[in-house]
């Protein structure tokens, strides 16, 4: 109660402390014979009781001392409020339950009321308090919204409606953008490498947050079934969500052979070189701005940290040949020297696909022609590798593969320096540098399959965009940082301009 002086606090708290002697009391009655258990329950209830009347009592005392403004006060549109009106009230929902905020009001006509000591409470516009607001933050980030609403209710003994939980997660992601942009660089070396990267994944949205092309599509489309959706219906049900990362590595130079060991059962870990290890790992992630704009994104944190560009620039892809004209737009934009290489993962995956147009299936043979591929295209000797692909499709019995399957297999696997290639992985390995996307890959499992493919969801684009900032909040570690930041920022916004009280003598 310090700042409160020359009042009589202790004549404030009298229910409190009825309430907490009949605690006492309770406790100490000589038939108490319940189990710990219940005592904890028992003590969970009552104390909700007694700290929503110490924050009611709080906030009466807070009213008492509250005096007029001599003259009046002035609003954030530069009226000046005269008209005084006394015992102005409104409810807070909080964490400990329903309490009564009474405090004067401040008119003049044709203008918005204003309440002094609402800005220096901020509160919120809503009914729900910022203790509550937080709770749905983070709950609602954490799994679907009906476990939401039972983890709240669990915590506070109160209940929030689903509807109600969506609009105070959106509210919670509101400042999501504006506190990257303003946060201070991580520390970082000159030696350290800034690796960038971005990759996409499908969210289920009710039909109005489809874009329009994909909207029509579904329109268009007769479900076969009544109660599911069948193979290749999914697609006109989706929105593609964009995942950007960016992080700092360490190099540490391996050679091709660390990364052959990693699928050899007889190679023990003792003998691989691991991985540079990612530091100030940063994702962002949204459901609204396109891949372009999430690329603009990733490239201003990696300017963010290496502004002059001293440092050396990475991107890794999968081959989307969009994404790679966006990265090089941005880097010529910026006048930044970006090397790309395509994920060797993805380059793997597309040689088991041409193994299979010439080994029958389960072939062990296959297993022993994707390894010698993968180890040329290491070296950096990926053309021989499509002259070897269609000589031995020559010399072999096998009836020609499905079209598709071999269009897939010879269409993404390019020569290293051709402008679709950006296989250099000799270099790569050299420098010490990732030639894997499986930071970005597992950002895409976190932020949304985690937690937007859960069976039945289809999502609003407020929703889904709140739930992947705050997912991705979390993961970087940021949501302590972000919640101090935002309710800063809530109180410009609600309370732009607000009047020191005058307390009492």
């Amino acid at each position: 109660m310090a700042g409160y002086a020359n009042h009589d606090v202790a004549g404030a708290f009298e229910s409190s402390r009825a309430v907490f002697e009949s605690i006492i009391t309770e406790l100490g009655a000589a038939d108490c014979g319940i189990t710990h258990g219940e005592l904890e329950e028992l003590l969970t209830e009552r104390s909700r009781k007694l700290m929503r009347r110490l924050l009611q009592e709080h906030l009466d005392l807070r009213s008492v001392r509250e005096h007029p403004v001599p003259g009046g006060v002035t609003g954030p549109d530069g009226i000046q409020r005269t008209r005084l009106e006394q015992g102005r009230r409104r409810g807070l929902a909080t964490v400990f339950g329903e309490v009564t905020v009474t405090r004067l009001a401040y008119r003049a006509p044709s203008a918005s009321t204003v309440h002094p000591a609402d800005g220096v409470l901020n509160l919120p516009a809503e009914k729900h308090s910022h203790g509550l607001r937080r709770l749905a933050a983070l709950e609602a980030a954490r799994g679907s919204f009906g476990d939401a609403q039972a983890a709240i209710s669990r915590a506070t003994g109160q209940e929030v409606g689903k509807r109600q939980l969506q609009q105070l997660a959106a509210r919670a992601a509101t400042d999501f953008e504006t506190f990257y942009e303003t946060r201070r660089s991580p520390a970082g070396t000159s030696g350290d490498v800034l690796v960038l990267s971005a990759d996409g994944k499908g969210i289920v949205m009710h039909p109005e947050a489809l874009r329009e092309a994909t909207r029509k599509k579904a329109a268009e489309s007769v479900r076969k079934l009544g109660t599911r959706l069948s193979k290749g219906e999914k697609r006109n049900r989706t929105r593609m969500a964009e995942v950007g990362s960016v992080y700092d590595i360490t190099p540490a130079a391996r050679t091709a052979a660390d990364i052959l060991a990693l699928t050899s059962e007889t190679t023990s870990a003792e003998e691989i070189t691991p991985a540079p290890v990612a530091r100030n790992k940063w994702l962002t992630a949204s459901v609204t701005t396109n891949a372009a704009g999430v690329l603009t994104a990733v490239f201003d944190e990696a300017t963010r940290r290496d502004p002059t560009h001293q440092r050396q620039w990475i991107a890794l892809v999968d081959g989307n040949n969009d994404q790679l004209r966006r990265i090089r737009t941005e880097a010529r934009t910026r006048e930044v020297k970006v090397t790309i290489l395509i994920d060797v993962i993805h380059v793997l995956e597309y040689l088991w696909k041409a193994a299979w147009c010439l080994h029958d299936e389960g072939d062990p043979a296959a297993e022993t022609w994707v390894g010698e591929q993968a180890r040329r295209i290491l070296d950096g000797h990926a053309p021989r590798r499509r002259r070897h692909h269609r000589h031995h499709h020559r010399h072999t019995r096998r009836p020609d593969p499905d079209p598709t399957q071999k269009r897939r297999s010879h269409g993404h696997l390019p020569h290293p320096q051709s402008p679709s290639g950006y296989l250099d992985y000799p270099t790569a390995l050299k420098n010490g540098w990732h030639i894997a996307t499986g930071i970005i890959e597992g950002a895409c499992r976190h932020l949304i399959a985690d937690r937007m493919d859960i069976t039945g969801a289809r999502w609003k684009l407020p929703s889904a965009e709140a739930i992947l900032q705050l997912r991705a909040l979390h993961a970087n570690g940021d949501f302590n940082d972000y919640w101090t930041y935002h309710l800063t920022q809530e109180q410009q916004r609600n309370h732009p301009t607000h009047n020191a009280i005058p307390q009492a003598a």
